[in-house]
């Protein structure tokens, strides 16, 4: 027979019952109170790092622009060669290229997304190889970014611009092997474009040695800012040798100053439009040409 708790025995027991639930609960409020504080601290160190890399990439100063694109843009003349120019200094403006009466020049303001730029380079791309190969007209590139809005937030024409002038500077003779390359596997708008490596791909498979650093610049971005930099120029301000012409679409295209107006796929009609330009560079008036002169009289 269990022997029953006193009054005082019964009053001792639930007190110290009591207790072990009060200890109890003080546990868990301090065991809570130190998973939030742990929580916050994390979150807070989380987003000061996140606040450093906005500041430090915010206040980075701006580099130097990519060797032979002093215009903002790569000059292609015979046989593919490239035009080698210093790069514009940090903070620095571009350096129109020099116009010139002997040779057609021309000009390309283009998207690596831009549909109506792949249209323009399915039409007209082997006109301007020819043009080129020949030493008839130079071809000036400037790659620019303006759908970085339909690549799901890769910035990916910002990204395919800085690759190009990465190749510029690494490569400029494979230049247009490169450009050619970038078409023929041009992203769809809508999609998040092609990773860094996979440009670097591009590059390999058009038979360009990535050693060397270029490789490290198309991954690293290392031109973005610069592309950033050109394509708000290329769009607010006339653009150098033109009647007050912006490059406020893609293509953006220009012979000798004047804009082609017509269709991006109208292969004919830029042919037209090229062939006119060049015939105004040859043509020279009569008066210039010096009359023959008569054979002297003979002695005998």
């Amino acid at each position: 027979m269990t022997d029953k708790l006193t009054k005082n025995e019964r009053r001792a027991q639930a007190r110290e019952q009591a207790r072990k639930m009060q200890e109890e609960r003080r546990k868990k409020e301090q065991l809570k109170k130190g998973l939030t504080v742990g929580g916050i601290i994390v979150a807070a160190v989380a987003i000061v790092a996140i606040v450093a890399v906005v500041i430090i990439n915010s206040i980075r100063p701006p580099g130097p622009g990519p060797e032979n694109m002093a215009a903002n843009g790569i000059v292609i003349g015979q046989d593919f060669v490239a035009e080698r120019t210093a790069a514009t200094p940090a903070e620095g403006e571009p350096t129109p290229t020099e116009p010139r009466e002997d040779i057609v020049q021309i000009e390309i303001y283009q998207d690596y997304m831009c549909p109506a730029c792949g249209a323009f380079d399915e039409a007209n791309r082997a006109t301007l190889e020819q043009l080129m190969q020949s030493g008839a007209a130079t071809l000036e590139v400037h790659p620019i970014s303006i759908l970085d809005r339909t690549s799901l937030g890769t910035k990916y024409s910002t990204r395919s611009a800085s690759a190009a002038a990465c190749v510029a500077e690494y490569a400029p003779d494979q230049f247009w092997a490169f450009n050619t390359g970038m078409y023929d596997n041009r992203p769809q708008e809508g999609t998040s474009g092609l990773t860094n490596q996979e440009i670097v791909g591009v590059a390999e498979a058009a038979g360009i040695d990535v050693s060397g650093g270029l490789a490290d610049c198309i991954n690293e971005g290392r031109f973005m800012s610069w592309a950033e930099d050109a394509t708000v120029r290329a769009g607010s301000q006339p653009l150098p040798g033109t009647d007050g012409v912006v490059a406020d679409r893609t293509p953006t295209v220009i012979v000798n100053g004047e804009r082609f107006p017509g269709a991006p796929g109208d292969a004919a009609g830029f042919q037209a439009f090229v062939t006119a330009t060049a015939g105004s560079l040859t043509e020279a008036p009569a008066e210039t040409e010096a009359p023959a002169e008569s054979p002297a009289p003979s002695d005998g």
